[in-house]
Formats: C-alpha cells, structure tokens, sequence
C-alpha cells in the first residue's frame, strides 16, 4: 500500500530530476497539514504547497466539466449557437453589464491599492465591445464537431477521419477578462473548459459568470459546468489545476516566468500544454527603410503593452544617422499619444546618437505612480531580448546593428522568438527576412496586428512564440476550433467482408 503525506519536517530532503535534492524549508513545514498535496517541478527542484482547500476546489471544477463534456455529444450544434449569442447579448445589455462593471471597478481598485498593474485589468469598453464581437464570431463560426476531414474508399467499405472533441481544457489566464469570451471559442470543437483566472481579477470573473455566462449555459440548454470557473484566490488553485490529469489540454497565459512552471507542472503530469507567457515583438529598420513607414510601424506599435508590442529596434548602421532620430520622434509621439514620456534603453552602438535631452529625468508612469528617472538608460547588448513590463509609458530597447542579418541573428538568439517586423522597401530584403527569421509571425509593418481576432477573425486562446522550438502541426494561434482530436469511423456496405 502506499502511504499518504501528512506531514512535512524542516530540512527533509525531497529529491527530483533524477539527481537532484530539494530540502524543505522551515515556512513549508510549518504550513503543511494533512489533506494538502505537495508536487515537486522536477526541472526546477520548487515544492509547491497546494492547500487541501485549493485542491478540492479546483478538482470539483474539473469535475463539473468532464460531466459536461460526457454529455456534449447529446447537444446540437444549434444549442452552442444559442449560448454564443445569448452570452454576447448580456454583455451588450447594460443592465446586465452593470453588476460586472461595478466588479471590475473594485478589482481595479484593489490592484491600485496594491501597487499592481492595471492596464490589463480594466475592463474598458473597448474590451467589452471585443469580447461580444468575439462571441458574434464563435456563434457565426461553422462548427466544427465530426467534420469529416479525409475519406478513404475501399471495394465495400471507406473509412472517415473526423474531428473531435478534445476534452476539458484547462486554462489559467492573468487578470485581462476578455480572455473569458475568447476561450469559451472551444465549445464550437466540442470541448469543455476550466478556468482559473489572476486573483486581481477574481471578482470580476465571479460577476462574468453570474451575471452572463451561466445564464446563457442555462438558456441554451448545455450541460451544467461546461464552462467553469476555478473560484479561488489562491495560486495553489492554478498548480491544482494543472496537476490533474484527466484535462486534456493546459493552456496558460501570463508572465514569462509563471507560465513556464506551470507548463512544467502539467507536463510531469503527463498533459500536453500550449504556453503564452513571453511576448515583446522587434521592428528591423533595413537598408532601403522608407521613413514615413519606419515612423509609422514604431508609433502604432505602441499604443498599449500587451505581448506583440514593440519591445526592441534594430537600425542597420547604413541608414542609423538618419533613422535614429525618427525612431525617438515616433517614440516621443508614441508617450504623448497615451498622456506620458516614454522610456529608452539604448545600446553603446547607438547612444551616441541620442541628443543629450533624451538622458535627463522626467516622470515615467509606473504601476506604483510616477516616477522621476533617466528618460535613457543603457543596456548591454546581450540584454536585448529582455522584455518590458510597461504600465502608460512606452517602454523600449534600441540598437544600431551593422546589417540586416546581424539583427536576425540576435532576435534568433536572444528574443523569445515571438514576432518580427522588417521595414524595407527591397523585395530581395524582405525574402532573405523571411527565411532567415526563426519566428511564427512575421511582417512588414507595425507588430500589433499578431493577435487572432484581428488577423484572422478568431479570437484567440493564446498566442505561442517559438522559445521553446517550434509548434507541432499548427501554428503559433491556438483558437478555440484549433482545440481538436481525430475520430476514426468505417462504414461497410458489403456485409461479407473479411481479411
């Protein structure tokens, strides 16, 4: 039989990797009590403390949702449709919106209080106008459940592959609610979903559901917790989540560093993960660079930080006397555009470009308020990848780099290979681009057009950079009829068939 944890001892050794011993801490101990569940990363040696609490709570979600997704075969497309437009419709009514807007205000508010960023939080009309039109897209969508995807005819009988459902995917997102609207795209493939969503953001969430979208599960007849919220605060909850093994698929979107353990803690237990944690997109300004575009692709890649914001430029030597101060001009507009000065990080390659003005201390806004600091501060070249959490205030690295393909290389090298512009006007330029460029989006103008809903007309569960490698059999846009399996059914006509 195996024995239970109960306890934990100051200094208890917990090995991992293999190879490797982890030793518990005096603060773990003392918190540990029986009932609660303890997972060590093993690419990390980190003991994670899942409170019996969290556990139980993010397990009952998860079960609410594999008995929806048991049931989902029975539901008809038309029913799915219903639940997109009811769930649209509530959010553009203001009297049901009302509630939710009024939880979002305190979330934000909460966050302020606590010195945290809210430039993903607010839920502001602009958001709430995406998210219906999100849901208008999902509840126009075809559907995508037993699509037959290839026929194979034999003499008496064929064969079909069909599309699946997957099963319950699990998803754990920062405090940005739009999200909620986006990934219930996966109920139009016949999935279930588990959310669980930034503490900062809880209330709004809990309004989301009450207020829209189990209202509209309910309206539209679908079984109860096909959509569900993991209600806890904790970020044990989110480790418990991830630890089940009965989802089918773990999605997580947020910072860099928490994204990637929890993708370390789903794949130990045996689930496969689709990770959006690490973003900030980079523009090439190369030889032949029209002005104007260059200018244009800066500005309007900077209008708000989220992860295809422009995070690093790249001017090629040749035309740095010129472009260097367009960039600063654009950047300049760009700070204004939003009420504030914007913020750069140079290289020694193109400091001396800088007029003297751009290094004095002016108020950068941060999440904690404004903050009197140098307007340019420099940064070693092999930092260029780092990306910049901004609150108001654009925040930048630039570099002169002596051609087209140095500025390749680094972005092979140091981004995490997410997306990258060229600014060119050679044809010849932008094909050496292309196939040189290790990155799932590239393009020709400004990064903020890497986004599902705008590019494609899906809204997006996350979007993937290459960090990691590269993606296996789809792309960098994990949309909700991108979340599938693959049926086998054959059909036989000739009853006397045999091998």
């Amino acid at each position: 039989m195996t024995d239970r944890l109960t306890e934990l001892q100051a200094g208890m050794v917990v090995p991992y990797g293999g190879d490797k011993l982890a030793r518990v801490s005096k603060e773990l101990a003392a918190a540990f009590q029986p009932g609660d569940h303890l997972v060590v990363v093993q690419s990390t040696g980190d003991l994670l403390h899942i409170p019996e609490e969290a556990h139980t709570t993010a397990a009952a979600a998860v079960d609410a949702a594999s008995r929806a997704f048991a049931e989902l075969g029975a539901v008809s497309d038309d029913q799915i449709t219903a639940f997109y437009n009811d769930f649209g419709r509530r959010l553009a009514d203001d009297a049901a919106f009302s509630p939710i807007a009024r939880a979002n205000e305190k979330d934000v508010a909460r966050a302020k209080e606590r010195g945290r960023s809210t430039t993903r939080l607010a839920l502001s009309p602009k958001m709430r106008a995406d998210m219906v039109s999100g849901l208008r897209i999902w509840e126009g969508a075809p559907s995508t459940r037993n699509w037959p995807m290839e026929t194979v005819s034999h003499t008496g009988w064929q064969v079909d592959l069909m599309r699946a459902g997957l099963g319950v995917v699990g998803f754990i997102f920062e405090g940005r609610p739009n999200v909620f609207a986006d990934a219930t795209g996966v109920l139009r493939s016949g999935n279930a979903v588990v959310f669980r969503i930034g503490s900062d953001a809880l209330e709004t969430a809990r309004a989301i559901v009450e207020h829209a979208l189990e209202p509209a599960v309910a309206a539209a007849g679908l079984p109860s917790g096909v959509v569900s919220l993991v209600d806890s605060r904790a970020r044990a909850a989110g480790w418990a989540l991830f630890s089940d093994a009965r989802l089918a698929l773990a999605v997580a979107r947020g910072s860099g560093a928490a994204v990637a353990q929890l993708g370390a803690v789903a794949r130990q237990a045996g689930l496969p993960v689709s990770l959006h944690g690490t973003g900030g997109a980079w523009i090439v300004a190369g030889d032949s660079a029209d002005p104007a575009k260059f200018a244009a692709a800066v500005e309007h890649s900077l209008d708000r930080k989220v992860c295809n914001t422009l995070n690093t430029c790249c001017i090629v030597e040749s035309r740095a006397a010129e472009l260097v101060p367009v960039f600063l001009d654009a950047l300049d507009r760009a700070g204004k555009n939003l009420g504030t000065n914007s913020k750069l990080h140079v290289t020694q390659y193109a400091e001396h470009l800088l007029p003297p003005v751009w290094f004095e201390k002016v108020d950068i806004s941060r999440a904690e308020g404004n903050v009197l600091e140098p307007r340019t501060e420099p940064i070693a070249e092999h930092r260029l990848g780092h990306e910049w959490e901004w609150e108001d205030s654009p925040e930048v690295t630039l570099t002169v780099v002596p051609d087209q393909p140095t500025a390749v290389r680094l972005f092979n090298e140091q981004s995490p290979r997410f997306g990258a512009s060229l600014i060119a006007e050679s044809a010849a330029e932008h094909e050496e681009f292309w196939a040189t460029i290790d990155s799932p989006f590239v393009g020709n103008g400004f990064t903020r057009w890497i986004d599902g809903q705008y590019a494609l007309s899906r809204p997006e569960l996350g979007l993937s950079n290459w960090q990691g490698g590269r993606l296996f059999a789809r792309g960098g846009v994990l949309s909700g009829d991108s979340v599938f399996t693959v049926r086998t059914r054959a059909t036989q006509t000739d009853p006397d068939l045999r091998r």
